[in-house]
């Protein structure tokens, strides 16, 4: 018998690590030589029965819906790190999260705004722009040439940190954007892998152009104490299971605002 019993309610720290690597040993599972996520390199949880370490297991705090739960674990947890760990994002600071639809910028903005940053943030649709403002941004600006606008709200400073998952299409906008001596932060390359930029605007910017992918279990457990600060993942809509190819469709025409959420049993 381990920590937990059937009937138990719980999720899942959505990160594969072999848990006894050196890194795995001092908290950094994400340098694990077999890290991976659940759903990209190894088989998701788009099923009914999923067999996982029980390192990985969580009590699901009472004041998230399963739906919640499900959204929570992997857009607040890569946010969480972005913001904290490798942007180190200060109160005060004026914090760009670029493309407002997206799972993990909604996450963005709720953390910003929790560390006490200015939140500006961008959208193609005038309906996400409203529905970011609703959550909290403080400016909600299009994203066709966001840098100027960006610096006109900065008085031509820019912004300090950008979180950007977008990539090839966004990234030139990014540096123009950003403050001398700033920080771009990317967890990901939704709009293609390949990015072309200037390179002298990074070095005469002094800019830190910083990756990162998920998030440790002590970074996990940092996160879920901000359910009891109130902070919750934006639902889009929710599926059965049987309906995913209609999930998927949802989510490939970019039209969701939050998570799209399969529920698996009634």
């Amino acid at each position: 018998g381990g920590r937990w019993k059937p009937g138990d309610e719980v999720l899942l720290l959505p990160t594969v690590s072999d848990g006894t690597c050196e890194q795995c040993q001092a908290g950094n599972e994400v340098f694990c030589p077999h890290f991976g996520i659940l759903g990209e390199h190894v088989d998701g949880t788009a099923c009914e029965r999923l067999q996982v370490p029980e390192r990985m297991v969580y009590a699901k705090p009472p004041a998230l819906s399963w739906e919640e739960a499900a959204a929570f674990p992997l857009t607040f947890l890569t946010a969480y790190r972005m913001l904290t760990t490798r942007a180190r994002l200060q109160r005060g600071e004026t914090l760009l999260v670029v493309g407002a639809g997206a799972g993990v910028s909604v996450a963005a903005i709720a953390i910003g705004k929790h560390l006490g940053a200015r939140v500006l943030t961008t959208s193609r649709s005038e309906a996400k722009l409203e529905r970011a403002r609703q959550l909290g941004a403080d400016e909600a600006i299009p994203t066709e040439g966001f840098s100027g606008p960006v610096r006109e709200l900065t008085a031509k400073k820019g912004a300090d940190v950008i979180f950007d998952s977008v990539g090839a299409a966004t990234v030139d906008e990014d540096l123009k954007a950003l403050a001398l001596g700033g920080r771009i932060v990317t967890c990901g390359s939704t709009s293609g892998p390949k990015v072309t930029l200037l390179w002298p605007r990074v070095f005469f910017k002094h800019a830190d152009i910083l990756g990162s992918t998920m998030g440790n279990s002590g970074e996990f457990e940092e996160v879920l104490e901000l359910v009891g600060a109130g902070l919750k993942p934006v639902v889009d809509s929710v599926y059965p299971l049987a309906e995913v190819e209609q999930a998927l469709a949802h989510l490939d025409a970019a039209e969701q605002f939050g998570k799209v959420v399969l529920r698996v049993a009634e």
